[in-house]
């Protein structure tokens, strides 16, 4: 007489949803990655000795690779994955975004 069949697998848990860009953290300024590129939260506040080329009007919204919807206060950018900057921030890896 054969054995009665094994009980079917537990289904696996559905993979987790990517987080909403809304839902990712904000980028800490103490963040290594972003003391390394001289993030600031607020594009005023950026050190205009060590980056002398920063000019207060540059900001994450205006730069080319922020990823963040217009007029939103913050969205992603690919160099800090997983994390948003503020739209108003800025760090040296500023780029104009193109018009």
């Amino acid at each position: 007489m054969a054995a009665p069949p094994a009980p079917a697998p537990e289904p696996a848990a559905p993979p987790a949803a990517p987080q909403a860009s809304g839902s990712a953290p904000m980028l800490d300024e103490a963040d290594p990655a972003a003391v390394a590129l001289g993030y600031v939260a607020d594009t005023t506040r950026a050190d205009k000795t060590k980056y002398p080329n920063h000019a207060d009007s540059q900001s994450c919204a205006n730069c080319g690779l922020y990823q963040g919807t217009a007029g939103a206060d913050a969205g992603p950018c690919p160099l800090f994955a997983g994390k948003q900057v503020a739209a108003q921030g800025w760090c040296a890896s500023y780029v104009k975004k193109p018009a």
